[in-house]
């Protein structure tokens, strides 16, 4: 598994995200404490979410071209 590039890219994404969800409740009008509060419940479920699929896909040997986790001619895995 491509544990350090994974941690690198949620490392990004999480705060990125929660900037983002939160400053959107935030603009809307709502308190900042709610807007932090559904920023970091939102983006942690969404970054979570994502990893969980891309480890399943990458443990089926599923080739993923945007994720770019393993080689373009690599077979997926067979289940026994």
């Amino acid at each position: 598994m491509p544990i350090k590039k994974w941690i690198v890219q949620y490392g990004i994404a999480l705060p990125v995200t929660f900037v983002l969800l939160a400053g959107i409740q935030y603009w809307k009008g709502r308190g900042l404490e709610y807007a932090i509060e559904f920023g970091i419940l939102w983006s942690l479920a969404s970054v979570a979410l994502f990893a969980a699929t891309r480890i399943y896909y990458f443990r089926k040997g599923m080739h993923c071209k945007v994720c770019n986790d393993l080689p373009e001619n690599a077979q997926p895995r067979q289940e026994t």
